[in-house]
Order: structure tokens, then C-alpha cells, then sequence
């Protein structure tokens, strides 16, 4: 069957969820690589993979591309679920013969749900879905598929899962560069944290860390680490140099690429020589040797979930981390010269105006190259989504009520939705407008052009996104002026 991988439109700016952990729009405009979505492109010859949000592809040019194809693949979010059922209705209006796959932690999480939902998607995935999607393609009926739920007389059938891909499985997977090089361009991918233009993919999948908001352990990609030889990791990493000479840093964006020290080590090894640029994911645990050696082998910066600053909440979303071991692994960051990007959260379990406060130190006090400052979601399939559901702290279902953006849909007593906008753009103004944070800001800027334009435009974004959440709960103070 013609197959289209579609990570699909949505709201404006919005990442989707075909790369990114957490779908939403960004304070700042980010689009991470359709990975997920590239496997079973590089898998099925004459497919396309087609991701929509960042090549500003708009729903009608999404269904007039569909009408060629028998066979959709779209991968949805929580966010988007409600836009995605819409778009695949108006897709067999023009193509009534279009089968329709959903696939994404939201659907293997209520398969039923999203069955029911609409008669337009003929089946979801639950798990790790390359298999599964490339074997329906080649003609395999619904019920010899594993890891598979669909609609049979009225009722939804759920196969017997699919077993997770292991190393050998993993090594003979197509390379997903090979895949960007055919069907997107990689100028239009930006993080704001990262050098542009970049280039993206894993070299494992799963995370053995129990964090108990973390959507993509918790559902398909699992807690079971699992990688791919770096034998295999390498020629990838060869190719990809060939094939874009102009990408400035390459980003691994397993879960966590730091958890085993022989295989950094050894990975590192083998990078050393081809001397390139590049960054990762990263808990902080590793020791001064290890991030030595990555420094050598040309790491540039870790992208760390600290996510608290306070003692009690760490233990309470089972982080695996303490204040003391992120403090001196971001130390010893600093003797190797290894920048850190660190990810803060406000609203999780047990959070109050003090425990916020207490964040806000301890981010000053690590003084990370950047971070990015998040309000909680609960998304279902998370331990956490359990907990503010059974305590009745979910205020809304929807992780996000306004074209995507991130705004709060949990609620404390004593901490107001209200009270976590006004402490994430706290968090950022007195996190930012520091004196040395400026002066580092603007000595990045003053040798490069380039780096100066897309300052400039983060800049405008941010400041735009944060006068609209302002507005946001100004209107929920107005509805209810005993909000503090």
C-alpha cells in the first residue's frame, strides 16, 4: 500500500507529538525531528513522510497530498487529538478508500476510547508501532498483527502485544537521516538551546528511570533500555556527516543517553576521530571521568530534568536524583566545559509557593547556559495523571486549553493554576535578567551574526507567548477575583 507517515497539522506552531516529549507551543519556536515516524518511512519503499508543523503545511494541502495514498499513518497527541479526528474526516471525504492508523502513547493508552471516537480510523497501535504499520502495509490482515487494537462487530478487539525490538532488531532498522534527506528539510527544525541547523535521532530506546511524569517510558518506548550497537550508531553518524555538510551539531535524543558508563565511553571512543559536534539527553550522575571523555569526543551540551529544587518533591516523582549529586555533576560540567540546559517543572506532587521559591534558588544557584521552565502536565498514561486524578486536582482533561499552549490543567490547594503562570514567568525574568546571564547572552551574540538573528527572534516569540498567558489569567482573576 502508498504509504504517508503524517506527523500532522494542528494549531499554529504547535511541535505535534511525533518527536516531542511534550506536544505543545513553545514559549519559543521549536521543532524536533519525526523519528518515531522516519523508521517505517525508511522501511516501506515509495512512502513519504511528511511532518507538517514545521513546513507550515496546512490541513487542505495535508488532505489534497492524502488524496494519493492508500494508507495513513498519523501520529497524535493528547493535545491534538480532537484536531487529528477532523483532519482524517476530511481526508476520506476526498479518499473514502484511505485506511487510517493512529498511533502515539494517547491511543495505546485508551485504544478503546480512540476507537470509539471515530469510525475513520480503522486501527491504533500500542507500543513500539515500526512492525506493526509496515506489516499492514504489505497486506497482513488486522488480526495476525501484534500490538494492535481495532474495530470487529461493533467491538473493539485488542491483539496480544508485540514484544520490544532488542539490539540486533534495532541495528538492522533503516538509518532515519536517510529518511530526512528524502523528505524534509533539515533548516526549518530549530531548538532553541541547540546549535541550527541540527540533525536528531536515538541511539536507544526506553529509560529505566520510574519518573513518574515522563510520558514515552511509561507508554511505548518503555522502561526497558535497549541500544543499538555503537558500531552502528557510528556509520549512521558517518553518512550523516556526508549527506549535510551544513548541519553545525548533531542531538541524541534517547531518554537518557548517559545511563550505562562502559557504553559512553565506548561510543566515545569511536566518535573521537570524526570530531564533530554534538549534544544529548543526560541525568546527572555521571562522573568526572565519563563527562572528560564526552567532552573530548565533542559533547557541547547535556540537556538535564532537574525539575525541582526541593528534596521532598524529587522523592515524590521518584527522579532518582538529589540536590547534591545535580550539584556537583553540573560542577564538574563546568571544569570539562560541557554547557547544561536545565528543564524546571512547576505544579508537580507536593508543589507550594515555597517549594517554587526553593526552585528558583537552586536554579540560580546551578547557573545553567539556559533552561526552560515548564508547567506540569499530567498526561494519561503517567503515574502522575493517576495521582491528581484520583485526588481531584485535575481542573481539565486537556494538557493544554489555548492553541497548544502550555497552561496549567492541575491545581493544589493552596497554588492556583493562576499562581503556576505567574511563578513560571517569575522563574524566568529573575533567571534571565541577572547581570551574568545577560552578559553571556550578549557575548554570544557579538561574534555571530547568525547567533544574533536567531536571538532576536527567540527573543520577540518569548516575550509575545508570555504576554498572551498574562492576558490567560488576568481573564481567570477576572472570573475570580479571590485568585492571589
Amino acid at each position: 500500500m502508498k504509504t504517508l507517515l503524517l506527523n500532522p497539522p494542528s494549531f499554529e506552531n504547535f511541535d505535534g507529538g511525533a518527536g516531542s516529549r511534550w506536544p505543545a507551543t513553545r514559549e519559543i519556536l521549536s521543532f524536533w525531528y519525526p523519528v518515531w515516524l522516519a523508521y517505517p518511512a525508511g522501511m516501506l519503499p515509495g512512502s513519504r513522510l511528511l511532518d507538517a508543523p514545521p513546513n507550515k503545511t496546512t490541513p487542505a494541502e495535508t488532505i489534497e497530498i492524502a488524496r494519493d495514498y492508500d494508507f495513513i499513518v498519523l501520529f497524535t497527541s493528547t493535545i491534538g487529538f480532537s484536531s487529528d479526528l477532523c483532519l482524517v474526516r476530511r481526508m476520506k471525504e476526498v479518499n473514502p478508500d484511505l485506511k487510517i492508523a493512529f498511533v502515539g502513547p494517547h491511543v495505546q493508552v485508551q485504544p478503546v476510547e480512540s476507537l470509539m471516537a471515530s469510525s475513520d480510523v480503522d486501527f491504533v497501535v500500542y507500543g513500539e508501532f515500526d512492525n506493526a504499520v509496515v506489516e499492514f502495509a504489505r497486506g497482513k490482515p488486522l488480526r495476525d498483527i501484534p500490538g494492535i487494537s481495532y474495530r470487529q462487530d461493533g467491538r473493539v478487539i485488542s491483539n496480544p502485544p508485540r514484544p520490544p525490538l532488542e539490539t540486533e532488531e534495532l541495528d538492522r532498522l533503516p538509518f532515519v537521516t536517510e529518511v530526512y534527506k528524502r523528505d524534509l528539510v533539515v533548516e526549518n527544525y530549530n531548538i532553541p538551546f541547540l546549535m541550527h541547523p541540527y540533525i536528531s535521532f536515538y541511539t536507544s530506546r526506553g529509560c529505566p528511570s520510574q519518573c513518574s511524569f515522563c510520558l514515552w517510558p511509561q507508554t511505548f518506548s518503555g522502561r526497558t533500555w535497549r541500544v543499538r550497537s555503537t558500531e552502528n550508531v557510528v556509520r549512521e553518524v558517518r553518512q550523516a556527516l556526508e549527506m549535510f555538510p551544513q548541519v553545525k551539531e548533531f542531538y541524541f535524543d534517547d531518554d537518557t543517553f548517559n545511563i550505562r558508563k562502559d557504553r559512553v565511553l565506548d561510543i566515545c571512543s569511536k566518535f573521537k576521530p570524526l570530531k564533530f559536534r554534538w549534544s544529548c539527553n543526560a541525568r546527572p550522575h555521571s562522573d568526572y571521568e565519563t563527562l572528560k571523555a564526552m567532552a573530548d569526543a565533542g559533547v557541547r551540551l547535556f540537556v538535564v530534568g532537574f525539575e525541582s529544587g526541593d528534596p521532598q518533591i524529587l522523592k515524590n516523582i521518584k527522579k532518582g536524583i538529589t540536590i547534591e549529586t545535580s550539584r556537583a555533576f553540573v560542577k564538574n560540567c563546568k571544569k570539562v566545559g560541557i554547557k547544561v540546559h536545565g528543564d524546571f517543572i512547576i505544579g508537580l506532587p507536593g508543589e507550594t509557593s515555597q517549594t517554587i521559591e526553593r526552585t528558583i534558588d537552586f536554579a540560580k544557584e546551578l547557573d545553567c547556559e539556559t533552561i526552560q521552565v515548564s508547567v506540569a502536565h499530567a498526561l494519561p498514561g503517567t503515574e502522575f495523571y493517576d495521582y491528581v486524578a484520583k485526588n481531584k486536582f485535575l481542573i481539565s482533561e486537556a494538557a493544554a486549553d489555548v492553541q497548544g499552549h502550555q497552561l496549567p490543567h492541575v491545581e493544589y490547594p493552596g497554588l492556583s493554576s493562576e499562581n503556576m503562570i505567574a511563578a513560571v514567568n517569575r522563574f524566568y525574568d529573575t533567571y534571565y535578567f541577572r547581570p551574568r546571564v545577560i552578559w553571556r547572552i550578549v557575548r554570544n551574540a557579538l561574534w555571530d551574526s547568525h547567533e544574533r538573528k536567531r536571538l532576536y527572534g527567540e527573543a520577540v516569540s518569548f516575550l509575545r507567548l508570555r504576554a498572551e498567558r498574562l492576558k490567560w489569567a488576568r481573564k481567570e482573576f477576572e472570573k475570580d477575583p479571590k485568585v492571589t
